[in-house]
């Protein structure tokens, strides 16, 4: 499987989506990877996950939402934000036959794979990475109310510092949801999957935690 660019449209706009293949090379599942609220698909924290992936036998979508490609700080409303992920999967499985597809991302990313899932769109896994359960400071706003429809193995990560995931709601939300979830801390890691240099841990160890633990997922879907 080799690098390959799109331009895929999606409703009145176009995106960019690329491809990064699994260093394994033929027959690799592919993660359709959406960005963060605040990112875009070549922000440094996409491509040092999408790079660690690839290394653990994961081709990965990279793509823009349609606000990120025009170089915009608002985000698109949530139905825009799922309307793009159904079309860039659609335009890369038209060319390509993947054994397996993994739809996700980082935090609002996720965050609309999850919803799409929990509507019934087609995918084989979900990889969460920075779960945005509720807004900074107000964990009183669950966005929890979809996850129960998921019916797809999910693999979720979360900081125990982060401030949009408080450890103790999330671990009340998951003890209601089906056996297909998995949920894996990141000890002493926050939304953005930094540590402190107190902590005694690195973000390269955060970055190798997840790699290991998505690579072991990944095997036994």
């Amino acid at each position: 499987m080799d690098a390959r660019q799109w331009s895929v449209k999606v409703g009145s706009d176009a995106v960019t989506a690329v491809l990064d293949p699994a260093a394994t090379g033929a027959q690799a599942p592919i993660f359709v990877f959406a960005h963060g609220a605040g990112g875009h698909m070549t922000d440094r924290g996409t491509l040092a996950l999408a790079t660690m992936l690839c290394a653990r036998g994961v081709s990965v979508v990279r793509f823009n939402f349609p606000y990120s490609e025009r170089g915009s700080r608002r985000p698109d409303p949530m139905p825009v934000l799922r309307e793009c992920i159904e079309a860039v999967v659609a335009r890369v499985a038209s060319e390509i036959d993947a054994p397996r597809w993994i739809l996700g991302g980082r935090s609002m990313g996720g965050r609309a794979a999850s919803m799409l899932a929990a509507g019934g769109f087609a995918c084989d896994a979900l990889l969460l990475l920075a779960y945005p359960l509720h807004p900074a400071g107000e964990p009183a706003k669950l966005r929890d109310a979809h996850l129960a429809r998921i019916g797809v193995p999910v693999l979720c990560f979360n900081g125990t510092r982060d401030a949009l995931c408080r450890r103790d709601l999330m671990d009340a939300v998951v003890g209601r949801l089906s056996t297909n979830w998995r949920m894996h801390w990141l000890e002493g890691a926050d939304h953005s999957f930094h540590v402190l240099k107190a902590s005694g841990r690195t973000d390269a160890d955060i970055l190798d935690e997840i790699g290991h633990a998505t690579g072991h997922w990944v095997r036994n879907l």
